[in-house]
């Protein structure tokens, strides 16, 4: 099954993640189908390809509840 991820990368005490496209079973920061989008959790900069995101959701793609979250926020501000 896919999953809507998070894949951290950054330096210590500063993450950055990518949100990513990925197989359940492999590791976090394992390589990504597709990579969908970035966020920073303190700057709270975000950029999501939400065309992309819908695509993998319809076709069976299931989220994390962070990605979600980061998600619903993303859409309520457009």
């Amino acid at each position: 099954m896919l999953k809507i991820r998070l894949k951290k990368y950054g330096r210590k005490k500063r993450p950055c993640y990518r949100i990513v496209v990925i197989d359940s079973r492999k590791r976090r920061d394992g390589r990504p189908k597709e990579e969908l989008g970035f966020y920073d959790p303190i700057t709270e900069q975000t950029t999501l390809n939400i065309n992309l995101i819908n695509d993998y959701k319809n076709h069976g793609a299931q989220t994390s509840k962070t990605v979600e979250a980061i998600y619903l926020k993303a859409t309520l501000k457009q």
